[in-house]
């Protein structure tokens, strides 16, 4: 393991944990993956999430719910990195449960959402799948980082470029005015494919805890991997609510006027989070 790199576990809910494909062995390095049906180790870095800014974070819509209107908070994740990484398939299983048959490259942007529950609050998560090819984003990159809450970084864990372009990525994220205190995690995706892994657990953790970012390692193909990728969203709304107080009254007057919003009930996902 790399010198002043940390592994560690955060004690509190599976949906919360970042999980990873090259757990921590009893030993404290890094060991063989979980057998079927094992809640994989998480693989993290120093892991210190900070709260955004009060000018990030400051979204909010109105829902009408069972004819009474509620307040709703809504963050917005984006998800960036080279193309064929595997983003638009991660926000897929994340929102929709399922992988798709097929996909073609994100042309500018493109967004899903899922409503979940926390702690008896409904919340809206907006995930933002952003185009990989510089083509397809000059147009668009301003629309994407504007206000956002929590950025995700993607890269190929079969592809070395895609994990070594990733300084690029940050540096994109840097001089687009994103504050320094968003939260933001590294993902490693294909993790099924282990013959062909070319970027190494410790590297990307060592990688991952220079940037200040969690570490995740999952694949959005595999159907046991879903609840690896559910936690990296969960993860981050979690922290995001629990990091922000959002001022209603202020975000009302902001709005001017109440939206009414449909929750669709198959993507509802309700958790307790203590992290």
């Amino acid at each position: 393991m790399p010198e002043g790199a940390a592994l560690f576990v955060l004690p509190s809910c599976a949906l919360c944990q970042p999980t990873s494909c090259a757990p921590r062995s009893p030993q404290g390095g890094l060991g063989p993956r979980s057998g079927p049906g094992e809640m994989a180790q998480p693989i993290l870095g120093h892991g210190n999430l900070q709260p955004a800014s009060a000018a990030g974070l400051a979204s909010l819509e109105l829902d009408s719910s069972l004819d009474q209107y509620v307040q709703i908070r809504i963050f917005k994740i984006i998800v960036i990195g080279d193309s064929n990484v595997g983003k638009t398939c991660l926000t897929f299983r994340f929102c929709g449960g399922t992988f798709p048959d097929k996909t073609e490259a994100t042309i500018g942007v493109d967004f899903r959402e899922k409503t979940v529950e926390i702690e008896g609050e409904k919340i809206k998560v907006q995930v933002w799948d952003t185009a990989g090819q510089e083509r397809f984003r000059k147009s668009m990159v301003e629309h994407y980082y504007r206000n956002v809450h929590a950025v995700v970084f993607v890269y190929d864990v079969t592809k070395m470029t895609s994990f070594t372009n990733l300084k690029m990525w940050i540096q994109e994220c840097n001089g687009h005015a994103v504050p320094p205190l968003v939260p933001k995690v590294l993902v490693g995706n294909k993790c099924d494919l282990r013959e062909q892994i070319q970027v190494p657990s410790n590297l990307a953790l060592k990688f991952a805890d220079a940037h200040n970012m969690l570490l995740f390692e999952t694949s959005a193909k595999d159907p046991k991997e879903s609840q690896n990728v559910e936690s990296i969203f969960m993860c981050l709304a979690c922290r995001l609510k629990a990091q922000k107080s959002l001022l209603y009254r202020d975000a009302e007057r902001q709005q001017g006027k109440v939206q009414k919003l449909e929750f669709p009930q198959e993507a509802n996902s309700k958790t307790s989070c203590p992290c």
